[in-house]
């Protein structure tokens, strides 16, 4: 269950019992998927960039999905979608925050 005031959730590619989920590139796929929502909508060639409320990263390893909740105000059926596939693979969910990276020295 996801909490109402998450701003990110992560769809992580481990399932609950802590085997890595397959097929390797599960995280693409999805983002593809979900690449035509975004703000002001789908545009000619918006299908070629990843959707800036689903975006696929990898953190300590493990491939995820970060859902951002701006998705659930606009497109709460795509939001569904999203966290019904994490629920339907078992895989694992976590309510963060994506911090940018510092700056280099």
């Amino acid at each position: 269950m996801v909490s109402n005031s998450a701003k990110e959730v992560f769809i992580q590619g481990v399932t609950r019992d802590g085997k890595t989920f397959r097929p390797s590139d599960w995280a693409d796929r999805l983002c593809g998927v979900m690449s035509q929502f975004r703000p002001g909508g789908p545009q000619p060639g918006s299908h070629l960039t990843y959707s800036p409320w689903c975006v696929p990263t990898v953190i300590n390893g493990i491939k995820c999905v970060v859902v951002n909740s701006e998705l659930r105000e606009v497109e709460p059926l795509a939001w569904d979608f999203a966290l019904n596939f994490a629920k339907d693979n078992d895989l694992q969910i976590a309510e963060a925050c994506l911090l940018p990276d510092l700056p280099k020295a």
